[in-house]
């Protein structure tokens, strides 16, 4: 499910592409983005639901300091996706529910 995005790049400066999946959809990046950066860009604007009220969340800082931005990649849980570079083959879900601790 994506989301109507209002971010979009200012320019296709010079970067190679890479392809990884969000929740199982195929989308591009540019090499050297972020997690972040690609899902905001493809449309997907939140990355993990609140436990409670199940609200959506997404990047909010983009400088690591919030965790708003959690998302499991290749089945780790809890990676911030402010603070991970995109490399092709990724897969990226959303969270849902509570962080796990330990």
């Amino acid at each position: 499910m994506r989301n109507v995005s209002h971010f979009r790049r200012l320019d296709d400066a010079a970067g190679g592409k890479v392809t990884l999946t969000f929740d199982g959809e195929a989308i591009e990046a540019r090499a050297g983005d972020t997690v972040a950066a690609a899902m905001l860009s493809a449309g997907f604007v939140a990355g993990r639901e609140t436990p409670v009220s199940g609200s959506p969340r997404g990047p909010y800082c983009l400088m690591g300091a919030c965790f708003e931005c959690l998302v499991e990649i290749d089945g780790e849980p809890n990676r911030q996706a402010c603070m991970t570079e995109v490399r092709d083959g990724m897969s990226v879900r959303r969270m849902h529910g509570a962080r796990a601790f330990g």
